[in-house]
């Protein structure tokens, strides 16, 4: 095993002991993305030269004796929606094409201070506006298991580095699933946070729990291990509430996850919330794959909340969020701004302030109907998402089995459903679909009970690792090592 597929716990533990070189890590880091990236276009801009520096401070740390913080000499990518000091960061636009910020985002410094070192930025698509990773300034990111489809998104370019081992962690974000979708894509575990968990002091609209930060790794562990150090208070996040003079957020306590006794859990198993659209094949695998562990619960019931009205609420919840950030931009550089974010933002001007509050109270319904349902649930499980991987030349699903989609991210429902209501969500993987693509499982968890999902997760993952029907796949790297670069294949660059 090469040093760069170790799990992040591992090689942390491996640099502690003096068994592993910070340094070693790194250059292995690199020379995977060098052979590999070319297939996939996850790494678009890199840092190598300041990451082999920070590898080398690492190693001296380590070499006398210093106190070591937890992430000290772990490489690590960072979506390319969140600004890193001296590196571009595009957010996939090229009205951002040459944009070099001055200063870290809260988050990266966090990561940077518990000894995390920047390896490069991953791939998006515009702003992160929906599930297929392409843009016009860097191009699409492959799937690695087959870089003809779409590795999904909007943390595409962080999935694909992670399965490839090109990182052992890698920032992510969500508000449609763009964590959850694309760790389902590719094999690895995405969490999508309780809002205010992980403080973000970028947001346009700092008062909206729709968009959150959160981590992406290969493991629930190094999941964990990521979100003890980004999960955090800042006065610039109005949702990152605390109380005066008391410290409330402990991330610390979300690692290692808490041990769940699966035997004493109550699940409820649905494949579509009662309403998202979502193709007879992952209906079929999902219900295959639960049958394999169903048994193990203390209850196990097919059962959703009442998610009536998420469509028409997370549409217009959404449209605003679009034109709050992207209505100026729209407006005086429309040739520079891709369809999606057109879409959302024209679609937005249509809307009244009573459509806005109608939305605002069906949020609140559907929030309150889900509480009701928690009482006596523990879990929800849920495919991860709705289709399996197309290919990356489609910019968007525009129907599923026959049924048209309402929107470009109509389809993103299964995910957009936990959004709506503010529960925190894992995308586990669990082996693959019909097409021997990866298929991920959603675990929703009760408000606010982010320790306790992370938790669940890390029992699952360890019943179904035993079982090559349930392990985590992994892509075929000497393949994908020989494969053509994929900026040669036509229709890489651009928005659609």
């Amino acid at each position: 095993m090469d040093p760069c597929d170790l799990t992040a716990s591992d090689a942390r533990a491996l640099i502690g002991r003096r068994q592993l070189s910070p340094v070693e890590l790194v250059e292995s880091c690199i020379a995977r993305i060098e052979a590999v990236d070319p297939a996939v276009n996850a790494m678009v801009a890199r840092d190598f030269a300041r990451a082999r520096e920070a590898a080398r401070a690492a190693e001296h740390a380590v070499t006398r004796g210093d106190d070591l913080p937890p992430l000290h000499g772990l490489p690590f990518g960072v979506k390319d929606l969140e600004e890193v000091a001296g590196l571009r960061t595009t957010f996939g636009s090229p009205i951002y094409r040459d944009h070099v910020p001055a200063h870290d985002q809260r988050m990266v410094a966090s990561i940077r201070r518990a000894g995390g070192i920047v390896l490069g930025k991953t791939n998006t698509p515009e702003f992160g506006a929906g599930a297929n990773t392409r843009n016009a300034v860097y191009g699409v990111t492959g799937n690695p298991f087959d870089p003809t489809r779409s590795a999904a998104g909007s943390s595409g370019g962080s999935a694909v580095a992670l399965a490839t081992g090109m990182v052992p962690l890698a920032t992510g974000s969500d508000m449609g699933g763009s964590l959850r979708n694309p760790a389902a894509y590719c094999g690895i575990v995405g969490y999508r946070p309780s809002p205010g968990l992980v403080a973000n002091e970028a947001r346009a609209v700092g008062w909206t729990p729709l968009p959150v930060l959160g981590p992406m790794a290969r493991t629930v562990a190094d999941a964990c291990l990521l979100l003890s150090v980004m999960a955090g208070d800042d006065p610039a996040d109005p949702l990152a509430t605390t109380i005066f003079g008391r410290r409330v957020r402990r991330a610390e306590a979300n690692f290692p996850p808490p041990r769940i006794d699966l035997a004493g859990l109550r699940v409820a198993i649905t494949p579509d919330f009662g309403f998202a659209p979502v193709e007879r094949h992952i209906r079929e695998v999902f219900a295959e794959k639960t049958r394999l562990f169903r048994d193990v619960f203390a209850r196990a019931t097919d059962a959703t909340p009442d998610c009536s009205g998420a469509d028409a609420t997370f549409a217009v919840l959404r449209g605003v969020q679009f034109l709050a950030s992207h209505l100026e931009r729209v407006r005086t550089r429309p040739a520079d701004v891709g369809p999606n974010v057109r879409a959302n933002v024209a679609e937005a001007l249509l809307l009244s302030a009573e459509d806005v509050a109608r939305a605002e109270v069906a949020q609140t319904a559907i929030y309150r109907r889900w509480q009701d349902f928690f009482a006596d649930v523990d879990v929800i499980l849920t495919p991860a998402i709705s289709i399996s991987p197309r290919p990356w030349s489609e910019l968007y699903p525009t129907a599923i089995d026959g049924v048209p989609m309402h929107s470009y991210f109509h389809w993103l429902a299964l995910a957009y459903a936990v959004t709506l209501v503010g529960h925190p969500a894992v995308s586990l993987p669990v082996g693959t679909d019909r097409h021997g693509m990866p298929f991920g499982l959603q675990i929703v968890g009760p408000r606010g009970g982010d320790a306790f999902v992370l938790g669940v997760a890390a029992a699952l993952e360890a019943l179904l690792a035993g079982d090559a029907r349930t392990a985590r796949p992994v892509p075929d790297l000497a393949r994908l090592n020989a494969a053509p670069p994929i900026s040669g294949v036509p229709g890489f660059l651009g928005f659609d």
